[in-house]
């Protein structure tokens, strides 16, 4: 029977799992899901109380955006503020809600080798939230109880970037520095590092790293600040209402804000809130535009308006411009977005991405022009603002790309060496 070992990256977008078979050396498959889970409002039983990826989508859309429906849970990890929901009945932590996810992954991948696989190479960023050791600590403690919570036993922690660069390293023919960017959904993690095909076998890795850290910013950001210029004015930002007789307010913006940002949103469906923009409405003479936030929050239509912002940045990493279009419940958006309006948009995030490169190549005392080539992953790189930023700071570095979904895991599962440290 062969020996496996799991490489497991769990990411705020996607998760995915490769299986590498330590006998042959060699990947056997890579296994990949949204990081998305569904709980129907209707249980078919007790067994039957959540969906994970795309079937967490097919039964949203089903069910007509009812039930539950959690998206970027990786981003609670490091929030102390979060102890925990209900959802049905049933009290769920971060650790809980990230465990489902796993124990997806893991039982598929056990199908696949026919044995239970409890040794894995667990990816994490270099900071789960800036460089906050407290929040790194709380997010840390929480993947790995979520990790035993999913059935792994024997594990060891590999930080992300560094996966991806064993992934790329498969591919070179010759020894090369390597600055690596794994642009995730939640964080951008850089790491620089000596990568030679003939050492990737080697049990000892630990002389060819150079330097690693990361910021907490990544794709979901960008979402963020899209939905908050292009999208909160069609849901009432500059709503303004009647709080007494002659005396016109604006709207609080707290509630704009919250609509911004996933893990906001998940559990942004409290009756206080609701009650509160219900009298709002009211006091507004019924402002149409703020009558879509409450369309949006009552029927849980977050998932579905963050799609058609998802597909407006694909679009743009290939094209100039771009229709942001969304038609449910009333709810209508139909603007045409360039390629110099979302830049507008993105350019405090990328301004905070570049200053941080900035200071980590020094404080590392890396010359941009020692580098031979970058290596980037990950969903965001694609955006065309990362990948002018990139090559405007190493105009003398060829630039790389992997599969930007599957390279972490892959690297991950090339990583068994930290078991013979």
């Amino acid at each position: 029977m062969s020996n496996f070992l799991y490489g497991l990256d769990f990411g705020t977008t996607n998760s995915v799992l490769s299986i590498y078979d330590e006998d042959k050396k060699e990947l056997v498959e890579t296994i990949r899901v949204p990081s998305l889970i569904y709980f129907p409002e209707r249980l078919a039983s007790e067994d039957d109380n959540y969906v994970i990826g795309e079937e967490a989508i097919a039964g949203y859309l089903e069910e007509g955006m009812k039930g539950r429906f959690i998206k970027s849970i990786k981003q609670i990890l490091s929030r102390s503020s979060f102890i925990e929901t209900r959802i049905n009945g049933r009290r769920y932590n971060a650790s809980d809600l990230v465990s489902l996810i796993l124990k997806d992954l893991k039982s598929k991948a056990d199908g696949i080798t026919g044995v239970n696989c409890e040794k894995a190479i667990i990816g994490r960023p270099v900071f789960f939230d800036d460089d906050n050791a407290s929040k790194d600590t709380l997010a840390h403690t929480r993947l790995t109880k979520a990790v035993e919570m999913a059935g792994f036993s024997n594990v060891r922690f590999q930080y992300e970037p560094i996966g991806a660069a064993f992934a790329y390293e498969r591919t070179l023919q010759s020894k090369e520095r390597v600055l690596v960017a794994d642009l995730g959904g939640g964080t951008t993690d850089f790491t620089c590092i000596e990568l030679d095909p003939e050492q990737a076998y080697s049990n000892d890795r630990s002389k060819d790293m150079i330097a690693s850290g990361g910021i907490y910013i990544g794709g979901d950001s960008f979402d963020s600040s899209f939905m908050w210029n292009k999208g909160t004015p069609y849901f009432g930002r500059d709503t303004m209402y009647e709080a007494t007789p002659g005396k016109v307010l604006k709207v609080p913006i707290s509630l704009f804000d919250n609509i911004c940002t996933w893990d906001k949103m998940n559990f942004f469906n409290s009756l206080r809130i609701k009650r509160s923009m219900e009298e709002y409405y009211h006091y507004s003479n019924n402002d149409p535009k703020f009558k879509n936030l409450l369309t949006l929050i009552d029927n849980n239509l977050g998932y579905s308006v963050f799609q058609s912002i998802e597909q407006t940045k694909i679009s743009l990493s290939n094209n100039d411009t771009s229709l942001f279009r969304y038609s449910t419940m009333g709810i209508e958006i139909d603007e045409m977005i360039s390629l110099n309006d979302y830049d507008e948009v993105i350019k405090k995030d990328i301004q905070k991405i570049s200053v941080y490169l900035d200071k980590f190549l020094k404080e590392k005392n890396i010359d941009p022009g020692s580098i031979d080539s970058l290596f980037l992953t990950g969903g965001s790189s694609m955006v065309k603002a990362i990948r002018n930023l990139f090559a405007a700071k190493f105009p003398d570095s060829r630039i790389n790309s992997g599969d930007n979904f599957i390279s972490v895991a892959n690297g991950l599962a090339y990583s068994g060496y930290l078991f013979e440290e």
